[in-house]
């Protein structure tokens, strides 16, 4: 017996690895290759294929598709129906399976509802990514993306709310909620926890 949470409907190929305590909802398909952590939610009609890795306490919305090559880290949202790709120019009639592209999004970053990920970035740590917007390019950690293609138009706390400091210069925040305290040097956030 599994010690995660199946849906009659889902299918889980041979191989498959998912942790204690997963939800694997309706018309999901996990390929035998990939690697689910404990604690992830698995929603209505995703797809992860044979090569792609998905840490602890994941949320993945409906109808987005976890491709080879894709990492996502601990605590990572995937809004319903957003992209992830993993060949930058694809072509049907020419076989690109050897020219995949890495992405990684890291620990607690966000994804909004219907935006996009083009291949072979790296997403920052507690990032948030707006919905609609078209990441194409590397992403700061902390950092607020919107727009096509995406453009950072803030800096987000872990909680998930905008913080008051400029896009440039120097500056401090706190976060009312947990006591944090960032600090803007540069183009760099940086997190201090509370005293």
């Amino acid at each position: 017996m599994s010690d995660y949470q199946l849906h009659s409907s889902a299918i889980v190929d041979d191989g498959a690895q998912i942790g204690a305590g997963s939800r694997v909802w309706h018309f999901v398909h996990i390929c035998g290759g990939a690697r689910i952590g404990k604690g992830v939610s698995l929603g209505q009609n995703v797809f992860v294929g044979n090569k792609a890795a998905i840490g602890d306490n994941c949320k993945i919305q409906n109808n987005v598709s976890v491709y080879d090559g894709v990492t996502l880290e601990e605590g990572v949202f995937c809004g319903p129906s957003m992209v992830f790709t993993n060949v930058y120019n694809p072509r049907s009639l020419i076989e690109r399976k050897n020219e995949y592209r890495a992405t990684r999004v890291k620990k607690g970053a966000t994804l909004g509802a219907n935006c996009t990920i083009v291949c072979g970035v790296t997403i920052g740590e507690f990032a948030f990514v707006g919905a609609g917007a078209v990441i194409n390019k590397d992403v700061p950690a902390y950092a607020l993306m919107v727009g096509v293609p995406a453009r950072q138009i803030g800096w987000m706390s872990e909680f998930g709310e905008q913080l008051d400091l400029s896009l440039d210069g120097q500056g401090v925040a706190l976060c009312e909620h947990s006591g944090a305290r960032y600090v803007l040097e540069s183009t760099v956030l940086r997190k201090e926890s509370p005293a």
